[in-house]
């Protein structure tokens, strides 16, 4: 065959970079198609991005991605602000974040604002600097979201929500995880139960406090309000307030602790004090992570879709850089009851 191969232009002089134009005859599409395929934004049928992909790979394609950034159409880079990476929850948010983000040929920034609003906000000018196509983030405030929002960067907030209009964002049923959690130590026969929090300044926080009271009320009982810790509300040290507590509940035989943080601190003060779990004290936390299936008993937890989280708001966000403008929306997906050994009926 000549220089004609199977319908593919070839460029006359090979030593020339293929352009998309070449790539889009080649493929016999549009050159807006061929770029749609290539960059992830927007939707192509997948046959028709298979024939992109395989015409750009035969004549050896390469976009030009600085040209792109100073036109402004696209730089090829996401941000992704969370709040603690030493949090087992942010990492395994940040891998569905980049799962979904890397395969429409995207690469991540990742920042860690340690829970500070004014470095959340930093976090948030850099990303600006970068030219990021748009930003994920849990939000520890509202100037981040704000700002990204007031440049028209395209944002998906996820697990909290800031109240910024103008984004989209993903979140957990809290409310919901939270009374199915409390409802099944009720359905064990306990009645005196304690919840340990660490905030409720957010719709999370809130909406597992709001659960757990919504569970026990239908049941007929009481919410007793010194059998609330709100640690957020405490000026000393977590550990300290939480001995504390315990100290006061003597009727309690069961806790519901709304995050894996808190969980952790309930676990070893239990320990620590030689409370047998679930003899003397059934458990049951809100998140489900790795350590709580290797701990004896393994405990009782909500289970969170987190991976999942993180991918559903990536591809909220390429949605929305395809797209542009338009409507923003919640997408609320909903946790699951896993019961292990540390949930168990009262002794007495």
């Amino acid at each position: 065959m000549g220089k004609e191969e199977a319908g593919v232009r070839v460029p006359r002089n090979r030593r020339a970079r293929a352009t998309l134009r070449d790539v889009a005859e080649a493929a016999q599409t549009s050159r807006s198609t061929a770029s749609r395929a290539l960059s992830g934004h927007g939707y192509v049928a997948e046959h028709i991005k298979e024939r992109v992909r395989a015409a750009a790979d035969r004549l050896g394609y390469v976009p030009d991605a600085s040209a792109r950034t100073l036109k402004g159409s696209s730089s090829g880079l996401v941000g992704l602000l969370v709040s603690d990476l030493r949090n087992q929850f942010y990492a395994e948010l940040a891998a569905g974040v980049e799962h979904t983000l890397s395969a429409a040929g995207y690469q991540v920034v990742l920042a860690d604002d340690h829970g500070d609003e004014h470095l959340a906000e930093s976090g948030a000018r850099a990303f600006l600097a970068m030219r990021a196509d748009g930003v994920l983030l849990a939000p520890v405030g509202r100037a981040a979201t704000e700002l990204l929002v007031e440049h028209g960067t395209p944002v998906v907030e996820v697990d909290r929500r800031s109240g910024v209009r103008g984004c989209d964002a993903v979140a957990i049923d809290s409310e919901h995880g939270a009374r199915v959690a409390v409802e099944h130590l009720i359905s064990l026969g306990h009645r005196e139960i304690a919840v340990v929090i660490d905030e409720t300044k957010w719709e999370t926080g809130r909406g597992r406090l709001k659960g757990y009271r919504v569970a026990l009320r239908a049941a007929g009982l009481p919410a007793i309000r010194r059998h609330v810790l709100d640690l957020g509300l405490s000026t000393s040290a977590p550990e300290e307030e939480l001995a504390r507590f315990l100290d006061r509940a003597t009727g309690v035989t069961a806790v519901f602790a709304a995050n894996n943080v808190v969980a952790q601190l309930l676990w070893q003060e239990l320990k620590r004090r030689g409370r047998r779990v679930p003899a003397d004290c059934s458990v049951v936390s809100f998140d489900d992570l790795g350590w709580m299936k290797m701990v004896e008993p393994g405990v009782t937890a909500v289970r969170q879709p987190v991976f999942e989280m993180g991918s559903r708001g990536a591809e909220l966000l390429l949605e929305r850089v395809g797209r542009g403008g338009g409507r923003t929306g919640t997408e609320v997906l909903q946790p699951e009851l896993v019961v292990r050994g540390s949930s168990a009926a009262p002794r007495h």
